[in-house]
């Protein structure tokens, strides 16, 4: 009768074996290696690689995580503000018309170019008409800013007290801009007892530029000579 067949498995002898092949390794010739250390180092390497990608790719996704958390507040913040924009949208764009139409009135005060000549007509009238004596009336160098332009004029006239100041409120008073600047008031004369007086003073008038003129503002400045392009 034939004896049923054994499978065995010698453990010490295959442990013997495996430790075996690690020992005296060249790290400098790793191909002359036996194959158990080089499936080990193998397989170590990829796990090196893999440990290292998984962990890059946590710290990663902690960061875009932990910046996205810092700006959750800005952003609910910014979302209640344009909320709040929204609702008051109507109001806003009426509050805008408001606007428009104030510069619209205070545009209207600035003369053009054609109405100077007509303002300084006016001055000088608003002085005739207080009885005034213009010894001086000389419109100086105009100025341009960035939306209008200034034009000083260098004024002196003569004439009683309540002329000279009723002149000053009638100049105020004008439906276009002007300011009196640099008041000096003096008697005409120092023994002199009726009550003349000499007013000097800079007399300030404004006009908005036309579309020439605020084209010209937008151009850059011309470069000077030398200058790098």
């Amino acid at each position: 009768m034939a004896k049923p067949s054994t499978l065995s498995f010698d453990v010490t002898g295959f442990v013997d074996n495996a430790t075996s092949q690690f020992r005296n390794l060249n790290p400098k010739e790793p191909g002359q290696w036996p194959p158990l250390p080089k499936i080990a180092t193998w397989a170590a390497a990829c796990a090196a690689v893999v440990g290292f990608g998984w962990v890059m790719l946590l710290s990663t996704a902690t960061e875009e995580l932990e910046a996205l958390r810092l700006k959750e507040p800005q952003l609910k913040t910014t979302y209640k503000d344009r909320l709040g924009q929204a609702v008051n949208l109507g109001e806003y764009r009426k509050q805008k018309l408001q606007v428009q139409e104030y510069v619209t009135q205070l545009e209207k005060q600035l003369p053009g170019k054609a109405e100077m000549d007509a303002l300084l007509s006016d001055i000088n009238q608003a002085g005739l008409g207080r009885g005034l004596q213009f010894e001086l009336f000389r419109p100086g160098q105009i100025q341009v800013k960035d939306y209008y332009a200034e034009l000083p004029i260098a004024i002196r006239v003569t004439g009683r007290y309540h002329d000279v100041g009723s002149f000053a409120a009638d100049v105020a008073n004008l439906s276009r801009i002007v300011t009196l600047q640099n008041l000096n008031l003096t008697p005409v004369g120092p023994r002199d007892t009726s009550g003349m007086l000499a007013m000097e003073a800079t007399a300030r008038t404004y006009r908005y530029l036309d579309a020439s003129e605020i084209a010209a503002q937008k151009k850059p400045a011309a470069r000077a000579p030398g200058a790098a392009k």
